[in-house]
C-alpha cells in the first residue's frame, strides 16, 4: 500500500517542465559549466552537486559584491532554474543578497525522479555547498521556498537552530490539504509543513495572494499563525499561484524584512512581529486548527480509494495541468525559483526529525 501512495503522491506532487528549458555545457577552455541559453556571467557559478540519495543536481550560485547573506531558493513544482534564472538574478540585485537556486531530482538537468525523500536530499546538498564550498555559515543564510518548495525549506528549517529566516511563499499545510479541506494528519500525506513550522525558531515571512486558484491563501494564513516567530505577513490584494512577482509590494516588503532581520537576534520581537490581539484576531477568522493526530492506516484506507479516482483524473489531464498555459517569453518574473539537495548532513547542526516524512504535494502549474 505505501508504494501505491507514494507513486500517488509523486503523480499529484511533480511535473517536472518538459523538455528542461536549459541545457548545461561545459567551455572547453576552462571547464566551467555553463546554461547554454544564457550569457555567461562572471557573478554566476553553475553547478553539479551530489545527493545524498545517489542523484546529482544542477544548481546556480548567484554574487553579489559585499554581501553578507545568502538566499536559498527552492522553486515550484513545475518549473525549472532555466525558468527561474532571469528572476535569481533580479532578487540578488534588488535584495543585494548571495543567491543559489537548485533543481530538484528529476528536474531540468538533474538526475533521478522526484520524490519528496530526494526534494529533503536536494536542499541538504544545496545547503551543505553553501557551508564548504563558499563558507556560509548557518546564521547568515535565507531559506525561500516557493509552493511545492516550502516542503523542503520547512524540513530543512525546522532542523537548524540559528538561521536568520524564512520566506514561505505561497506556501502549502500539506499536499493532501491542496485537495481535500481535511482535519487530520494522515499517513500517506507528504510535505506535513502544518506539523513542522512549530519547530522553525527564526522569523519567517509568509507571502501569499488573496486570489490563489491552486494553493488557497487559508495555507498561507494558518502556517503564519503556527509560526513562532511571526514577521509582519504579505497578503498580496488579487494575487494569484503564479504571478506574486509582479506586485510592488512583493520586492518592497521583501526588503523591508531583509532590514529587519539585520536586527540583532534580541530585538527580533519588536521588529514586526505580530502582537498576541493580532493572532487572536486572525484566528477567529482564519480557520485556525488545533494540534493534530495522525490518523491510523487502517481508518486511512477508506479516504485512498477516494484519492484514486482524483488521481486518475489528473493523470489523464497531465497535458493540462503539466504543462504552461502561456509562452516563457510572457511570463516575465512569474517564473519560480530552483534549489537543488545535497546528501543528508550527519553535522550536528542539523537535528533529526521527530516525525514521519511521507506526504503529497501540490500542484504548481497553471495558468496566469
Amino acid at each position: 500500500m505505501g508504494g501505491v501512495t507514494s507513486s500517488m503522491a509523486a503523480k499529484l506532487a511533480f511535473f517536472p517542465p518538459k523538455p528542461p528549458f536549459y541545457k548545461v555545457v561545459s567551455e572547453k577552455s576552462s571547464g566551467l559549466l555553463l546554461l547554454d541559453r544564457f550569457p555567461h556571467r562572471e557573478n554566476v557559478d553553475v553547478l553539479r552537486l551530489p545527493t545524498g540519495r545517489g542523484n546529482k543536481i544542477v544548481a546556480v550560485y548567484v554574487r553579489y559584491p559585499m554581501a553578507t547573506r545568502t538566499l536559498l531558493y527552492s522553486h515550484g513544482n513545475a518549473a525549472d532554474i532555466g525558468q527561474m534564472y532571469d528572476l535569481f538574478i533580479d532578487l540578488s540585485i534588488h535584495l543585494k543578497l548571495n543567491l543559489i537556486g537548485y533543481d530538484y531530482s528529476g528536474y531540468g538537468r538533474s538526475s533521478g525522479k522526484p520524490s519528496e525523500q530526494n526534494t529533503y536530499a536536494d536542499i541538504e546538498a544545496a545547503y551543505k555547498c553553501l557551508e564548504e564550498t563558499y563558507n556560509t555559515k548557518q546564521e547568515d543564510i535565507i531559506l525561500y521556498g516557493q509552493s511545492v518548495g516550502s516542503g523542503p525549506t520547512v524540513y530543512l528549517a525546522a532542523r537548524l537552530p540559528r538561521l536568520r529566516a524564512v520566506v514561505l511563499h505561497s506556501p502549502i499545510l500539506s499536499g493532501l490539504r491542496v485537495m481535500y479541506p481535511v482535519k487530520h494528519t494522515y499517513w500517506f500525506d507528504i510535505y506535513k509543513n502544518i506539523d513542522k513550522i512549530q519547530f522553525v525558531k527564526c522569523p519567517v515571512l509568509v507571502i501569499h495572494g488573496t486570489s490563489d486558484e491552486v494553493v488557497d491563501c487559508s495555507h498561507g494564513k494558518q502556517l503564519w499563525e503556527l509560526c513562532q516567530e511571526k514577521y509582519e505577513p504579505l497578503w498580496i490584494k488579487g494575487g494569484k499561484h503564479c504571478n506574486l512577482e509582479l506586485f510592488p509590494e512583493y520586492i518592497k516588503h521583501l526588503k523591508k524584512f531583509i532590514s529587519a532581520i539585520e536586527k540583532p537576534p534580541s530585538s527580533r520581537n519588536s521588529i514586526k512581529s505580530v502582537d498576541q490581539s493580532t493572532t487572536s484576531r486572525r484566528k477567529s477568522t482564519d480557520c485556525f486548527e488545533g494540534p493534530r493526530k495522525s490518523t491510523s492506516k487502517k481508518e486511512a484506507l477508506d479516504f485512498i480509494n477516494e484519492l484514486e479516482p482524483f488521481a486518475l483524473k489528473l493523470e489523464m489531464n497531465d497535458d493540462k495541468v503539466g504543462k504552461p498555459r502561456i509562452p516563457y517569453e510572457h511570463m516575465e518574473r512569474s517564473r519560480r525559483s530552483v534549489e537543488y539537495i545535497e546528501k543528508p548532513r550527519s553535522s550536528t547542526d542539523i537535528k533529526k526529525p521527530e516525525w514521519p516524512r511521507m506526504s503529497v504535494d501540490c500542484i504548481d502549474r497553471i495558468q496566469n
